[in-house]
């Protein structure tokens, strides 16, 4: 078992100079020798992981052997958009733009989603602003149950429990946007011949924070490794626009802003970061508390949703199921 005097606060430090040379190697590697393929699609959604593997595939690469891909959709935040072309700027790179909201609005995604908030908001019309959330699991010691948040056009705030029909249809209709994105990026990777990065870093990838199909679908995922500090490191190294690096990570997929933390993790990323570390490790809640600033028993609530998290990820992970391999 490990002790807290066997780690620090700065467990997680990375070089970043020889982390961004490893990962440039892989890519490359990856892209033109294992996939043989001429380049890389990025779907680049203005937030921080994105952002940085647009910058690592445009050093391996070279930037003319990227496509940068922004898909913004109706509840989509107009800085989204705004810092996803901020990106391509800095690479020198002419952004594709395509708009999703079409191909959403003829799937059924923003009818779907609001026939199934109007089983418990009856009134909830379309023009009103919703988000779900999840309460803080630190905070108490029971089932995390997702609630629902509707702004009316008048600005009235409705906090209402979600039952499991409404908030799985709700999810699975709002899925629709991860996978029409993903969608259009192997439009474009299929065109060019190109491979499709993925963005999701560590916590997201182990913790099941993706959309099977959507999100969680790409052909190499070069940061997959890296917990959410480390990124944040290497955006510095890399020269992410400071306004990417200072943002506060989002889901954007629903109307009201909503953050990563209040719809899936539960828990500041950073205290999220240094759990997974922590479990991993084998080191006791008693001994990490001090270090991400939790009481024992909030550290053991984490450690308990870690573990409830990758058991729901593992459907998400697996590959299609045969009757026998044909290996």
């Amino acid at each position: 078992m490990n002790t807290s005097s066997a780690i620090g606060t700065d467990v997680l430090r990375l070089d970043p100079a020889k982390e961004v040379a490893r990962v440039s190697d892989s890519i490359r590697d990856t892209v033109f020798g294992h996939l043989k393929r001429k380049g890389a699609v990025v779907g680049v959604s203005g937030g921080i992981d994105s952002a940085v593997v647009a910058y690592l595939c445009a050093r391996a690469l070279g930037p003319n052997r990227v496509t940068i891909l922004l898909m913004p959709e109706r509840d989509s935040s107009p800085d989204s958009l705004r810092l996803g072309k901020m990106v391509a700027e800095a690479l020198h790179i002419q952004p594709v733009v395509e708009d999703i909201r079409g191909i959403l609005e003829a799937s059924g995604c923003y009818r779907r989603r609001d026939d199934s908030i109007r089983e418990v908001v009856a009134d909830f019309r379309e023009g009103d602003l919703c988000k779900i959330s999840l309460p803080n699991v630190v905070d108490a010691d029971h089932y995390s149950i997702f609630s629902l948040i509707v702004q009316s056009r008048e600005g009235r705030i409705r906090k209402v429990r979600l039952t499991a029909a409404a908030s799985m249809g709700i999810v699975a209709a709002t899925n629709f946007k991860q996978r029409i994105r993903k969608m259009m990026e192997y439009y474009h990777a299929d065109r060019s011949q190109y491979a499709v990065a993925g963005t999701p870093n560590r916590l997201e990838h182990d913790l099941g924070f993706f959309v099977k199909n959507g999100d969680g679908a790409a052909d190499f995922k070069p940061i997959a490794h890296l917990y959410k500090s480390q990124v944040y490191q290497l955006a510095a190294y890399l020269g992410v626009p400071a306004e990417i690096q200072s943002r506060v990570p989002t889901t954007d997929t629903y109307s009201l802003e909503q953050t990563q933390e209040e719809f899936y993790f539960a828990v500041p990323l950073h205290k999220m970061d240094m759990c997974v570390y922590g479990k991993d490790a084998g080191i006791a809640a008693g001994e990490l508390s001090a270090l991400v600033g939790l009481e024992p028993a909030q550290v053991e609530r984490v450690y308990a949703l870690i573990e409830t998290r990758r058991r729901a990820s593992r459907y998400l992970h697996m590959a299609p199921v045969l009757v026998e391999s044909l290996l």
